[in-house]
Parts: structure tokens; C-alpha cells; sequence
């Protein structure tokens, strides 16, 4: 019975493995085709004048002519305050603070 058993234990190790390896083979066909699908309508999108015409709109600010284009910078009104003290920030500049630092350490304390 002993004997049984163990001449079986590998075979059946051995499929139960290659039924694992076969699902995720599986999955992986099923993620690749829904990629493909994807990548699909992406090619069939950009054959499209009028989405490619959109899409240079939206992303590089394009405009066809004889059109006004409007940017928008910030829809906050934040940037009011920098537009009234000249663009200066309110923390001086890095080699001010260097500068600040060099005079500090020759001091003697």
C-alpha cells in the first residue's frame, strides 16, 4: 500500500503543478489580449483627424489659425500677490543666504 501511495505522490505532484502553470498561462493570454484590444482602439483612435486635432489641442497648446487660444495659468487667483511685488518670492535669493552663511562663520564668537 506504502509503495502505492508513494509511486503516486510524484505523478500527482507533477500535474497538480502543471494545472497551476497552465492557469497562469492562461491569465497571462487573457491580460496580453485585453492589452491588444486596448492597443487597438489607441491605433484606431489616432486615425482619427479630428481626436488627433483635440489631442494637440490638450496637450501641446496648439491653435489652428484664424483662432484665439486662451491659457489659463492659475485658476486660483493665487498668483496675484507675486504679480504685485514685481515676481520677487519673499525668500531671498540662495546666494544671499550663502553669502549671509560666509559672513557668519568669520564672525568670532
Amino acid at each position: 500500500m506504502c509503495a502505492i501511495a508513494l509511486s503516486l505522490a510524484y505523478p500527482v505532484r507533477e500535474y497538480i503543478a502543471q494545472r497551476q502553470e497552465i492557469a497562469d498561462l492562461e491569465h497571462k493570454e487573457r491580460v496580453a489580449q485585453k492589452r491588444v484590444e486596448e492597443l487597438a482602439q489607441r491605433k484606431q483612435r489616432l486615425g482619427d483627424k479630428s481626436y488627433i486635432e483635440r489631442e494637440a489641442k490638450r496637450r501641446l497648446h496648439y491653435c489652428n489659425p484664424g483662432e484665439k487660444c486662451f491659457i489659463v495659468l492659475d485658476g486660483g487667483g493665487g498668483g496675484g500677490q507675486q504679480a504685485q511685488q514685481g515676481g520677487r518670492s519673499s525668500r531671498p535669493p540662495w546666494y544671499e543666504s550663502l553669502w549671509r552663511s560666509v559672513e557668519a562663520a568669520d564672525r568670532p564668537r
